[in-house]
């Protein structure tokens, strides 16, 4: 019987120079039932020929020939590195020799006298090699994901620690910066409110000794200050907002616009401003960041009004369900959440419709500073907020029609709509007591 390892037409390379015992071997393998291809040689050329053309699956060896043997063949195999299972086939070698060559690598040996166990012994041959072949092609595998891994983590090393310089380049801008502002609010600042300390008293006492032109100079030094020191301000409010630490917390916005609006109280009462707010709903966001927003956003609105017509300023707020914010198809915009949406409107004196995106650049002015004060930096420090929080904000303006803000902030898991729920039902009942 075959045993059931052994794959059918094997290819069997026969090493003897002796035709009769060659045709024995042959038609002992084929009575077997052995499905095989054979090719008999006898001389060291054609046997490195048939390594090469051939490919044997085994080979059989006559241990001794008259000019080249079955140990000289062997040696050729290992000094070829060929995993071919190599079984000596002799009369003669006798049960010493044939343990020394399985010592040194030589598969088997079978008695040309007793070939009965040879067809076990090229079954056994062949499925050693086989197992092999499959262990040199794992260890070679993982040779390969050892490469890998080791080239991985190096450049996982090598992005630690290009993270970690960069850390540190940052702490080294972030110390900068801290050294930044406390120039700018202190030594930069101080010769300022010298500068307008000493205007002030020329202003006070010594303005009839001066000539118009020279009040007029007097006047525009003043102004110049007093711009130069609110940009000074105002650029330390946008460093802040660049290097704060992100504490979230849901906020009422309502109780943050009643602040912001008690600040402004003498230019609301001065303009007569109107607000209308509605349906403002709780969110979770850096609280005193979002007091700023607020309040650049009223100023803006307040500084920006048409002359002799009330300004108007309506906030609200909602929440979208992530295909409700999908249908609005904004760009550069995440799609994979729910959104919290604040509307800022305004029927100030607006800009053209191409500005909608320049007006959020640091120092960028649509008005001329005379017409307007203001340093260009109030809704860079909004976006900025805005980025803080995840979240994007686009401007729609319509000239001498107003601008309208509108706030998409993702809604994270702390949002809770029965907290929402409640603060309403507690401020009604407030309202009601």
């Amino acid at each position: 019987m075959i045993p059931y390892h052994i794959k059918e037409d094997i290819k069997i390379l026969i090493l003897e120079d002796n035709t009769a015992d060659a045709d024995l071997l042959v038609r002992h393998l084929t009575k077997s039932g052995l499905s095989f291809v054979s090719k008999i040689v006898e001389s060291r050329k054609s046997f490195e020929d048939s390594l090469e053309n051939f490919l044997p699956d085994i080979i059989l060896s006559d241990y001794s020939l008259p000019s080249f043997d079955g140990v000289s063949a062997f040696k050729i195999i290992k000094d070829k590195n060929l995993n071919i299972p190599f079984i000596i086939i002799s009369g003669t070698i006798g049960e010493e020799n044939a343990v020394m060559l399985i010592k040194e690598g030589v598969t088997d040996y079978v008695s040309k006298n007793n070939f009965s166990s040879l067809l076990q012994k090229i079954s056994r041959a062949l499925k050693e090699a086989e197992e092999l072949i499959e262990k040199e092609d794992l260890l070679q595998k993982l040779k390969i994901q050892t490469a890998a891994l080791l080239l991985a983590n190096q450049e996982l090393e090598f992005q630690n620690a290009e993270k970690e310089k960069r850390a540190i380049e940052l702490l080294n801008a972030n110390k900068e910066l801290l050294a930044f502002n406390f120039i700018s609010s202190h030594d930069l600042q101080e010769p300022l409110r010298k500068i307008q300390i000493f205007i002030s008293i020329m202003m006070e006492k010594e303005m009839n000794n001066i000539t118009e032109h020279g009040k007029n100079n007097l006047k525009r030094i003043h102004v110049a200050a007093t711009r130069m020191r609110q940009l000074i301000e105002d650029l330390m409010d946008f460093s802040r907002v660049s290097t704060t630490d992100h504490h979230y917390e849901m906020s009422d916005l309502e109780d943050i616009i009643e602040d912001v609006k008690s600040e402004l109280t003498d230019i609301i009462q001065q303009k007569k401003a109107v607000f209308k707010i509605n349906g403002l709903i709780p969110v979770n966001i850096i609280a005193f960041q979002f007091r700023q927003l607020i309040y650049n956003l009223i100023s803006n609105s307040l500084k920006f009004s048409i002359p002799e017509i009330p300004p108007q300023i309506t906030i609200q707020s909602s929440i979208l369900k992530n295909e409700d914010f999908r249908l609005l198809n904004l760009p550069h915009s995440p799609q994979i959440c729910d959104y919290w949406n604040l509307n800022f409107q305004d029927n100030g004196i607006g800009f053209d419709a191409q500005y909608n995106e320049n007006i959020f650049v640091i120092f960028q002015r649509l008005h001329h500073s005379e017409e307007y004060l203001g340093t260009g930096i109030g809704l860079a420090i909004v976006k900025k907020i805005v980025e803080n929080h995840n979240g994007i904000i686009f401007a729609d303006g319509n000239l001498n029609k107003g601008v309208s803000f509108n706030i998409y902030i993702p809604v994270t898991e702390s949002f809770d709509k029965n907290s929402v729920a409640l603060k309403h039902k507690q401020k009604e009942l407030h309202c009601a007591l």
